[in-house]
């Protein structure tokens, strides 16, 4: 065996998965270069991965197939080695929250400024930037590697509803929101509603009434009664002109919402 397969041995059997070329290095006693070029012939084996240069993780034999560690498992990791905000968002947050309709593409995690997806192996993490993502409220869900920070049951409703197109347009995220109402607590969802844009908060509501949960619709609308000055199109994108109004959430229809049953 290797000095650096004996390496990632000795990480693993320690509870580490994911390591860096500089600490290998200094572990090893050897150049950066000398190691990077170790490191290649364990990745071309399979044993590890580098979803992020210079940011390796340790690749266990069920997970070889998939040529990388789930992104769970490494996220929260990597983000710390970068130094920035997150938690995971979108599609991937519901489902952690139970509501698997439709399991995304990519392993959805929301920062503060746009960045590039990662693609490792058959593991693929897209990043979605909202600016003011400090507000957003946040739980943690633990992984075999450690804590995850995963947006709320209640900002994620609001944000997939503003972020429709990066969680499949809007049918499927009325679909996702049947399911994942069951996770959601009323109380705190007003008082998320609260750091978050009216606009999204119509929507929601007027999704909330067709997906035939007015209960929970009928929390939101004393905010946008209180809130709302302007009527807002349901899909952003598309024009208002000739849409027909909904009077409840002050949004122009302007198109045809079909979830799944």
């Amino acid at each position: 065996m290797t000095a650096a397969a004996s390496y990632i041995v000795d990480l693993a059997a320690r509870g580490r998965h994911h390591f860096f070329t500089e600490e290998a290095a200094v572990a090893l006693g050897s150049s950066i270069p000398a190691v990077r070029a170790a490191l290649r012939r364990l990745k071309a084996r399979g044993e590890i991965a580098d979803p992020f240069r210079g940011f390796y993780v340790i690749v266990p034999p069920e997970y070889r197939r998939f040529g990388c560690l789930p992104a769970d498992q490494f996220v929260p990791q990597l983000m710390e080695h970068l130094g920035e905000p997150y938690y995971v968002a979108l599609l991937s947050a519901a489902e952690l929250h139970g509501a698997a309709h439709q399991r995304p593409q990519g392993f959805q995690v929301m920062v503060k400024t746009n960045r590039r997806a990662i693609e490792c192996g058959g593991v693929r993490v897209q990043f979605v930037a909202r600016k003011d993502m400090a507000s957003t409220s946040v739980v943690e869900a633990k992984t075999q590697r450690g804590f995850l920070r995963v947006a709320s049951p209640e900002a994620t409703a609001l944000e997939l509803v503003g972020y429709a197109e990066q969680s499949g347009g809007l049918d499927n995220v009325a679909s996702v929101l049947a399911e994942l109402v069951e996770a959601i607590d009323p109380d705190r969802l007003v008082s998320e509603c609260g750091r978050s844009p009216i606009a999204w908060v119509q929507r929601l509501g007027y999704l909330l009434d067709r997906t035939e949960h007015r209960d929970l619709a009928d929390k939101l609308a004393p905010s946008v009664c209180a809130r709302v000055k302007d009527v807002a199109p349901l899909v952003r994108a598309r024009s208002r002109s000739g849409a027909p109004r909904n009077e409840r959430w002050r949004l122009a229809v302007n198109a045809t919402v079909e979830p799944d049953r």
